[in-house]
């Protein structure tokens, strides 16, 4: 299968070396890696802690009969910009999205949306994240606050986080 999901650019900078840096580049490979986005174009940046921003690219198959996104779209672009802004804060698991409210304010009939995710609170076993997504005119189209719940799943034995973590592994 072919993958339309953008891979991250290597990190340059001052903190191209710190723990956090490190961390936040693996997730950005590790969404690059999940099946389900190779069925999205899109490209995920995590600039700090607690923030993501994920570029779409809607396309017309991604419409429903009336000529916009479907409400799908909408949740799959919140639900990812929302966990992975939650994930920076956690190293070790992976999350689980356990509810995601969301909010449409107009349809989407441009190309080019912008995620943005934002952590809002919680540090141990719950975290609760929002997103919001921008078209190209700057407008917001949707928004929606989730919650997430630590797996037993190590991001560590995850082949596209651990790979950008120790790339000879």
């Amino acid at each position: 299968m072919l993958s339309t999901v953008t891979p991250p650019e290597p990190f340059s900078g001052p903190e191209a070396a710190t723990g956090a840096a490190l961390h936040w580049r693996a997730l950005e490979r590790l969404y690059a890696s999940a099946p389900v986005n190779h069925l999205f174009e899109s490209q995920l940046e995590i600039p700090a802690e607690g923030q993501s921003r994920i570029t779409f690219h809607v396309k017309p198959e991604h419409f429903h009969a009336a000529g916009a996104a479907h409400g799908t779209i909408y949740f799959k672009m919140l639900d990812d910009a929302a966990f992975y802004a939650a994930n920076t804060l956690v190293t070790d698991r992976f999350l689980l999205t356990t509810a995601f409210n969301l909010h449409f304010t107009r349809p989407v009939h441009s190309e080019t949306i912008v995620a943005e995710g934002r952590w809002i609170s919680g540090r141990r076993r719950v975290l609760v994240a929002e997103a919001r997504l921008i078209d190209e005119e700057g407008e917001e189209v949707g928004r929606g606050t989730g919650t997430f719940m630590r797996s037993h799943i190590a991001l560590s034995g995850l082949a596209g986080y651990a790979a950008s973590v120790n790339p000879q592994g």
